[in-house]
């Protein structure tokens, strides 16, 4: 059993009257909280990625139900859910990929519409079982693809999966913690354009946790794996279809082929929260455009001849997955047959 270790780095900070959220579009350079004390606020949170990570987004939203349940319940006891439901229609508009947006806020809607005295403490014993499930998960997804990762040589991981896109501890970046605590393996993490999650947020977080890191250009990770310095790329996920098809972070697709071409296998680390149950491919997913203004330089602002195509995620199809580890179990090439294959 790996000896765990809960990280320095928290995402979303619960106060008991108001959320604060790390800043995460200001890291490496500065480390600051927001604090909000309405639903309005936590969905420009989400919408303007100052929180970001399929898990992470799905807590905050839950709070962000919890703050609408205060906030309204204070000013009308007699039409305070219709006031709360209005709230969650709009943090679900905040992100369209993350799954786990709409399976916490569901679980929200659940306990409003229940019986029983005590809505505000319901609403909030909710959240806060949302929040410690998702570190439960973590620590119980970072042993499992622990086990499997046992003789890695080399790990690339993109985007970020750690405590800053989670509850804490991480997914993917909670497996490589579980993988380093048992033997001191080589971790790469690619820069991850546009955002570059990688540079701010993945290689911050790890030097944080003093795990050694070595950041390399997007561009380079083929030539990476050509030198045989990595046997496994291990990612997140935002939404996983029925059939193992996958929907991360833009980039992700790239990596799966060159590692198909390399010998490299692909490991993706999601809770269950993140399964899809209404998709059957990941041709049903839908994909987030962001602005083009987040890829073009200023001076492109008002040019009628440049434009820029800003999609934040892409879909890897099972066949390119050698394993995705759930905290419920690990299913194994998930292409013969998707989520209810053969698990471990």
């Amino acid at each position: 059993m790996t000896n765990q270790k809960q990280s320095g780095v928290l995402a979303l900070q619960w106060t008991g009257h108001s959320l604060k959220v790390l800043d995460q579009r200001q890291l490496p350079e500065k480390i600051v909280y927001d604090e909000y004390t309405d639903a309005q606020g936590v969905t420009e949170a989400i919408a303007t990625m100052r929180v970001r990570g399929a898990p992470a987004i799905g807590i905050a939203a839950a709070y962000g139900v919890v703050l609408s349940v205060y906030q309204h319940y204070a000013q009308s006891i007699d039409s305070w859910r219709q006031h709360v439901l209005t709230d969650i229609e709009l943090l679900a508009q905040s992100r369209p990929t993350a799954v786990n947006l709409f399976w916490a806020l569901n679980q929200m809607k659940v306990v409003l519409e229940g019986q029983g005295d005590d809505r505000q403490s319901a609403i909030l014993a909710c959240a806060e079982k949302i929040h410690a499930d998702d570190i439960a998960a973590n620590y119980k997804m970072g042993e499992l693809g622990a086990d499997i990762l046992v003789n890695a040589k080399g790990i690339l991981t993109h985007c970020n999966t750690g405590a800053l896109a989670t509850g804490g501890y991480g997914t993917a970046l909670g497996v490589i913690r579980s993988v380093y605590a048992r033997n001191p393996v080589k971790i790469y993490a690619g820069e991850t354009r546009p955002w570059l999650q990688g540079v701010r947020l993945t290689v911050w977080e790890l030097a944080q946790d003093e795990i050694p890191v070595t950041l390399i250009a997007d561009s380079a990770a083929a030539w990476l794996m050509k030198s045989g310095a990595i046997d496994w790329v291990v990612v997140g996920a935002d939404r996983i279809a029925l059939n193992g098809d996958v929907a991360n972070k833009i980039g992700t697709y790239s990596l799966a082929v060159l590692a198909k071409q390399h010998d490299v296998k692909v490991m993706v680390v999601a809770p269950t929260s993140t399964i899809d149950g209404s998709m059957k491919s990941g041709a049903e997913i839908e994909i987030e455009q962001r602005q083009q203004s987040e890829l073009l330089p200023v001076c492109y602002k008002d040019n009628a001849y440049v434009s820029a195509w800003n999609p934040v995620f892409d879909v890897t199809p099972a066949g390119l997955i050698s394993a995705i580890v759930t905290e419920r179990g690990v299913v194994m090439n998930p292409v013969k047959g998707g989520m209810g294959g053969e698990n471990k």
